[in-house]
């Protein structure tokens, strides 16, 4: 059974989707417990993750930080429309920001999504201040994250291409 999630050319199979799953649940699994978990061999699950890692269908398992923890308690957007001409120039200019923590280019009105954090308001306004003064950054709009109320989460895909209960 072929999945819809795709990667460059090749789609993930069922395996690879419980794979990932299996990581899901718990990224510091030695591969030994991985291939116990799945009742595969270690060499098959080797394999796996390699290929998986070679096709870029695994990303960073850098740990989640909750910024809080770093003292950035505050957490926004900011829409942001730039000279389209220059966008590779402001995204080099927002990435050198530490505050900016993502930036999606969008289609519509708005050219990116940049989220941020910031210490207090007065931080907020300052690093606002630095994306708008990003070169090819013509208007921003910021407003404050009040609430995550969904948290990123593929679990729930995971498990729909896996074939397990749970995934719609």
């Amino acid at each position: 059974m072929r999945l819809s999630i795709v990667t460059g050319e090749e789609s993930l199979d069922v395996l690879d989707a419980r794979l990932l799953l299996a990581l899901a649940d718990e990224p510091r699994a030695p591969v030994a417990a991985l291939a116990e978990r799945l009742g595969l061999s270690r060499n098959t699950v080797q394999a796996r993750l390699g290929k998986l890692q070679r096709r870029g269908a695994l990303l960073s398992f850098e740990r989640c930080v909750d910024p809080a923890a770093l003292g950035y308690r505050l957490s926004a957007v900011i829409t942001t429309r730039v000279t389209q001409r220059r966008l590779e120039e402001v995204a080099d200019a927002l990435g050198r920001i530490p505050e900016v923590v993502e930036v999606d280019g969008l289609s519509g009105d708005t050219d990116l999504l940049v989220r941020v954090v910031a210490t207090d308001a007065d931080d907020l306004y300052r690093v606002a201040g630095q994306v708008l003064a990003a070169p090819g950054v013509e208007r921003t709009s910021t407003a404050l994250v009040m609430r995550r109320l969904v948290g990123r989460r593929l679990t729930p895909l995971l498990r729909r291409s896996a074939g397990e209960p749970g995934g719609g």
